[in-house]
């Protein structure tokens, strides 16, 4: 939705800067990031998110909505309420302590769950997620994010995992909107496409 690729650009839950990359925990050098958990503190903002989230999600005939620690557990829950749908939220590992639990909150098994998440990179994470939710009985419908960087790299890993991810906006939708607001130029725009295409070439080019 070009709506939401123009919310999160004006708020800068996404900034783009393809001359001064930022570092990515990974260590590659990236001209985009993306903070999702800023649309929280704009609730008109936030409410766009949900009311799209509703749109994309109430046809599925979800039985729970699975937010992603942690970043996905404020719009999994935001979500799950305007539903009216149970809501788990899944660790990235199980605890270490107590119950050593991976997933808080209980589903039945064969439960439909769709899980939600703030952002897709690789898709490693939520992968790991829905396996989580797999391996405890549920059944993942879908995972549905706020946003995507649309990376090779991630339909590969969801086509190897037999998963489906959808996205309320995505990295072309979102170059295409700051390069018509003269948020990038031309070259800055092909720069970011370049990135897009093949992160790691980009980084160690820009990183010599």
């Amino acid at each position: 939705m070009r709506q939401i690729a123009e919310a999160l650009l004006s708020i800068e839950a996404v900034t783009l800067s393809p001359n001064e990359p930022y570092t990515w925990s990974s260590g590659l050098r990236s001209p985009i990031y993306c903070d999702n958990r800023l649309t929280l503190s704009y609730p008109e903002v936030r409410s766009q998110i949900i009311d799209a989230l509703v749109d994309a999600v109430r046809p599925l005939d979800a039985d729970v909505i699975a937010g992603t620690a942690t970043a996905g557990i404020p719009h999994a829950t935001l979500l799950a309420d305007r539903l009216g749908l149970p809501l788990v939220y899944v660790r990235s590992s199980a605890k270490g302590h107590g119950k050593g639990n991976q997933i808080e909150g209980r589903f039945d098994k064969g439960a439909r769950v769709v899980v939600i998440e703030d952002l897709l990179s690789t898709g490693k994470s939520s992968i790991e997620a829905a396996q989580a939710i797999r391996a405890a009985g549920g059944e993942v419908v879908l995972i549905q994010a706020v946003f995507s960087y649309g990376l090779d790299s991630l339909s590969v890993n969801l086509t190897d995992a037999n998963l489906t991810a959808s996205s309320l906006t995505t990295f072309a939708e979102l170059i295409e909107v700051a390069r018509n607001q003269d948020v990038i130029s031309e070259n800055e725009a092909i720069s970011l496409t370049a990135w897009q295409e093949s992160p790691t070439v980009w980084s160690k080019q820009v990183t010599r």
